[in-house]
């Protein structure tokens, strides 16, 4: 091999050992992304009033009936929609919670329980949480991919979001990307 040869070799050894340095540097920034994201602190809203509740429509296998308490709803810096939800069974029994939901990662998370009386108690399950399309969980797919979420962004403002819900609205039914 001459000299030619050998430095060309060598140069093109090296730019592949750069481009796969490069490589896997953008994995690694592209993997901890998410790693850098971290969540605000919370603050429990007050109790929901029966006059702020807009409901929607989870499905017709459920047998709740859910609504958002629209003085709840709000957009965190982390990129979180919170808000409370009042879930009623078909006879009557009610669910009520504050939830969040992070677009990015499409998870959920439930903070705490609310009492009849006002009172609130944290939740015990304090993670996030994949949504899925189940019949236990189809409120929480319903409000991600209907109302609150574009791919992976949320959608919008609260005053959107809950314009949204308000009239039935779904992202799809407005010719949004989900």
């Amino acid at each position: 091999m001459n000299k030619t040869s050998t430095a060309l070799l060598a140069l093109a050894l090296s730019t592949v050992g750069l481009m796969a340095y490069a490589q896997a540097k953008f994995d690694e920034d592209f993997d901890d992304k998410d790693k850098s994201w971290q969540e605000i602190a919370v603050q429990i809203p007050a109790a929901p009033k029966q006059e702020n509740l807009l409901p929607f429509f989870a499905g017709p296998t459920s047998n709740f009936s859910f609504a958002i308490d629209a003085k709840s709803l709000s957009i965190g810096l982390d990129g979180v929609v919170r808000y409370t939800l009042l879930a009623k069974s078909s006879g009557g029994a009610e669910n009520i919670s504050y939830e969040g939901i992070r677009c990015l990662s499409m998870e959920k998370k439930v903070y705490a329980f609310g009492h009849k009386d006002g009172r609130w108690t944290r939740s015990r399950r304090d993670q996030w949480e994949p949504i899925s399309r189940t019949v236990a969980n189809a409120q929480h797919a319903t409000l991600a991919r209907d109302f609150f979420c574009m791919g992976q962004v949320v959608s919008g403002s609260a005053d959107e979001i809950l314009e949204r819900i308000r009239w039935n609205k779904p992202l799809q039914q407005e010719g949004r990307y989900r």
